[in-house]
């Protein structure tokens, strides 16, 4: 039922790096997350699609090593579209996704605390509630455990490769080359915290 001590201590090194590059990127700030969605700042972009890339290459490592296995959920269309309708209320009203909230909470934000607490409220009532939201979750069907490797016919090393190049066209894109605006200084805006 769950992995061996050495899987579970290298997925803590790894969750710990992965915080710390969150707040040293700045994408635990909410001014960034807020310049982010006006299209005006792209560190949380460039962070998160490094971490994309980076990850892709990682995990794959990993499993033809033998250090990890994948397990692929099924893919099912009612869990996704309420997850993502439930996702986006979150972020629209608290102003950090679920990683950004936890690095924000660890340098101290009361804000993204109240975040915290919720998301923990919110999986606790899922829990209680799983099996009276099975129709939902299970009702716009399930198309089993596919993979882009397996619908794509091609190897997982192809797809990790069209990653990488992505990564790098977008950070190209996003670094004010093409005429996009550069990040803002959001700090001195009238969207200030209230908290």
């Amino acid at each position: 039922m769950f992995d061996s001590p050495d899987k579970l201590a290298l997925g803590l090194v790894t969750g710990i790096a992965f915080g710390f590059l969150l707040q040293k990127g700045r994408v635990a700030k909410y001014e960034v997350i807020l310049g982010q969605l006006l299209l005006k700042d792209w560190t949380v972009v460039k962070v998160m699609g490094t971490a994309v890339v980076v990850g892709s290459v990682g995990v794959y490592t990993l499993v033809e090593g033998g250090w990890a296995s994948l397990e692929v959920k099924p893919l099912l269309y009612g869990g996704v579209i309420s997850g993502a309708v439930l996702f986006g209320i979150g972020m629209a009203l608290l102003g950090y996704c679920p990683g950004t909230s936890v690095a924000a909470c660890g340098e101290g934000r009361r804000d993204a605390m109240v975040g915290v607490l919720g998301m923990l409220t919110g999986a606790g009532l899922f829990v209680a509630l799983h099996s009276m939201m099975q129709p939902i979750i299970q009702g716009m069907g399930n198309d089993g455990k596919p993979t882009l490797p397996e619908v794509l016919g091609i190897s997982p090393w192809a797809v990790v490769a069209i990653l990488v190049a992505a990564g790098i066209l977008a950070y190209w894109l996003t670094s004010g080359r093409t005429g996009w605006r550069k990040p803002a200084d959001l700090s001195g805006s009238t969207h200030q915290r209230a908290i």
